[in-house]
């Protein structure tokens, strides 16, 4: 029995540390070449296919040059304020949250940074479980120890979901100003940037009062924010 269970735990240690090998190997590759996909949209895509199965998703890479610098201090402004200067991880943020779902009894803020968000987007599933927190701090880590805040950016800006079927800040600025990411100005970064947190609500109502004030405050902290 004891020899069974230690060749279990073995086989799990050793499955844990493959995974984490492939994980690295992926994060290696991304450091010079762009994600064709990511874990978050194949599941999107699974979920809208269900309803149209001849669906694709509206995404188009564009690299960081491309991208206008309105759009990188709004989603730094509104997502991850101390983005260029953390190591992944803000841990006031974090703590900050915590003390917010603490006081209303449920999730109703997170502390995740970009990096943290990034690491989800490319490779996790969308359950809380503590072996996805885990994993994620890992990623993270992995992120930020081989990656420039600069790359970490550029791909972020590309995967993430900005409405339904709407993956990256190109397909976001047709979807939404029929226009081109490298164009977008101000109001329209800073609109962008508050629709991240709930982008398939926000594609459908697009200008709520909510919406519209977040939108204010975000673009009115725009200036203080360093981008890499």
């Amino acid at each position: 029995m004891k020899q069974a269970i230690k060749l279990f735990f073995g086989i799990l240690l050793l499955w844990v540390l493959m995974y984490q090998v492939w994980l690295l190997l992926h994060i290696l590759w991304w450091v010079d070449h762009n994600p064709e996909s990511t874990a978050f949209m194949e599941a999107r895509l699974e979920v809208i296919q269900e309803r149209r199965p001849n669906a694709k998703l509206q995404r188009q890479w564009v690299p960081y040059a491309r991208i206008s610098n309105h759009l990188k201090r709004a989603v730094i402004a509104s997502e991850d304020s101390k983005f260029v200067d953390h190591e992944g991880f803000d841990w006031v943020g974090i703590e900050t949250a915590f003390e917010k779902n603490l006081k209303k009894g449920k999730i109703v803020a997170g502390g995740s940074t970009i990096s943290q968000q990034l690491a989800k987007n490319l490779f996790l599933s969308g359950h809380r479980t503590p072996w996805r927190k885990a994993q994620e701090a890992v990623i993270t880590f992995m992120l930020e120890k081989l990656m420039s805040k600069r790359r970490i950016l550029e791909i972020y800006l590309n995967v993430i979901e900005w409405g339904e079927g709407v993956f990256g800040a190109e397909a976001a600025a047709r979807h939404y100003f029929h226009g081109n990411a490298r164009a977008l100005g101000p109001a329209q970064a800073a609109r962008l940037a508050a629709m991240i947190p709930n982008p398939r609500f926000y594609d459908v109502h697009r200008s709520t009062r909510y919406l519209n004030r977040h939108a204010a405050t975000i673009q009115a902290r725009m200036r203080l924010v360093k981008i890499p």
